[in-house]
């Protein structure tokens, strides 16, 4: 599988590298410049990216900019944004492209190989990887206490889970319940929410997480 890499430390850039290599990744590319990313991408043209948020040459949103970028111009590109914190508006701004296969993740995730492997094939493959300290963060604000006070906590975890982009297989497993549990949890958050089921896991994921920005 082609990734592209984009991150300006070297130590963590050339780990990515070696780890995704030694998992079965073939890293066409390793940028380290905000400026040189959107050329890289559309040449490229990767099965997956990951990249930082804060790239030079001014270390704000060129990371993100850059992936936004090149999703116009090949839609459904599959990025796996990393950060150092969470920064809830970037992930709504990626989560806003309805297209699929995008990711954010805390640089701390990186020190569990399995679930960051994970979290790449899953991008790679159209999925969503969402860091669960970002879905916290999203479903923590004032604002949204009141869409999600008819949930009941069990629906809460279902509803963090999902927004981690997390199947209904996976759910069940994390929380050892049956998958037909999770189905009913799932059909009564989404109506209790006003929102339709839907057959697509990322189209469930916007959709949620769409309400709760609302």
């Amino acid at each position: 599988m082609r990734v592209l890499i984009a991150e300006d430390l070297t130590l963590l850039r050339d780990g990515l590298t070696r780890l995704l290599t030694a998992h079965g990744f073939d890293v066409v590319a390793a940028v380290e410049r905000g400026d040189e990313l959107v050329d890289a991408l559309l040449t490229h043209r990767p099965e997956v990216s990951v990249i930082d948020v804060r790239l030079p040459p001014t270390f704000t949103n060129e990371g993100l900019w850059a992936a936004l970028e090149a999703r116009r111009q090949v839609p459904a590109l599959p990025v796996l944004i990393l950060s150092q914190y969470v920064e809830a508006l970037y992930a709504r701004e990626l989560l806003a492209d309805a297209a699929g296969g995008v990711g954010y993740l805390l640089k701390d995730r990186v020190g569990d190989i399995a679930q960051f492997v994970d979290a790449v094939r899953r991008v790679a493959a159209g999925g969503t990887a969402m860091d669960p300290e970002v879905i916290a963060a999203l479903l923590a604000r004032p604002q949204r206490a009141a869409p999600l006070s008819g949930l009941t906590p069990r629906e809460r975890e279902v509803l963090a889970l999902m927004a981690e982009g997390r199947s209904n297989a996976a759910i069940a497993a994390r929380l050892v319940v049956t998958e037909k549990a999770v189905d009913k949890h799932i059909s009564h958050i989404l109506d209790k929410l006003g929102l339709p089921p839907s057959a697509s896991d990322h189209r469930r994921v916007l959709a949620v997480l769409a309400y709760l920005d609302s």
